[in-house]
């Protein structure tokens, strides 16, 4: 992807090691909320690395990492792999690529940012020709409670089809459909992250269960989306703000 702008920011890939480092620390102060320090792992050396920054001022507002595969048959080496079973997704014949480490400077709430940052992947979605994009979305904290109407309004609507059902790997889950309760949609609607909101309006979907991540402390599912399942009204508006 070469470099590209939309209004007042600059969208990117990462070309050397001090942006690969601006991304961690943007991360580490997203997901920590402290100021000093680098969220970092192994993966950050496989994956291509989004930033999005804001062009007069060069700072960085907005990053994401991805990491393509040619099938499903590589999905066991991705970092969902570590908290979900994935034999079944295995069978996905067609390119896939996570997107992961999603996160946007808490300074800057500008909604554009997110409209953006899908703008980009739609960019590498159409020049990869990829089929299902798929990652972590996360809820902040452990405590499902807090969480009841979203959980119970994925379970009702949103699940993974069987034949691609995620299993539970992972030592420590909330499972969904533990109170027969309707979910208050309003509730539910405002309880979801961003990221996770515009997966769903798109087509996607999620496991049925929610890993516990204490180092995080975050609540995740694994959400995945089927490209030629988006409707076409949003593939409509999604291609326009890749432009």
């Amino acid at each position: 992807m070469k470099v590209f702008r939309k209004g007042r920011y600059r969208v990117r890939f990462a070309q050397s090691d001090a942006d690969i480092v601006a991304a961690q620390r943007l991360r580490f102060r997203t997901f920590r909320g402290e100021q000093a320090g680098v969220d970092a792992d192994d993966f950050d050396k496989t994956c291509i690395h989004v930033l999005i920054e804001e062009e007069r001022s060069d700072t960085l507002v907005c990053c994401y990492r991805l990491m393509p595969f040619e099938t499903g048959t590589q999905i066991g080496n991705s970092y969902s792999a570590q908290y979900y079973e994935l034999d079944a997704l295995a069978a996905f014949p067609g390119p896939m690529v996570e997107m992961g480490r999603f996160c946007i400077d808490p300074d800057h709430r500008d909604p554009d940012i997110l409209r953006i940052a899908w703008g980009a992947m739609v960019r590498y979605v159409d020049d990869h020709n990829v089929e299902l994009l798929f990652g972590c979305s996360s809820f902040h904290g452990v405590e499902a409670e807090a969480y009841m109407d979203a959980f119970d309004l994925l379970r009702e609507r949103h699940l993974a089809p069987k034949r691609w059902l995620p299993r539970v790997k992972a030592p420590s889950v909330f499972r969904f459909g533990q109170r027969l309760h309707r979910p208050d949609l309003k509730k539910a609607m405002k309880a979801m992250p961003p990221l996770l909101r515009t997966y769903l309006l798109m087509g996607g979907w999620v496991s049925d269960h929610a890993v516990v991540d204490k180092d995080m402390n975050t609540l995740h599912v694994f959400t995945g989306l089927e490209i030629k399942g988006i409707p076409p009204v949003r593939q409509k508006l999604l291609r326009a703000s890749s432009l």
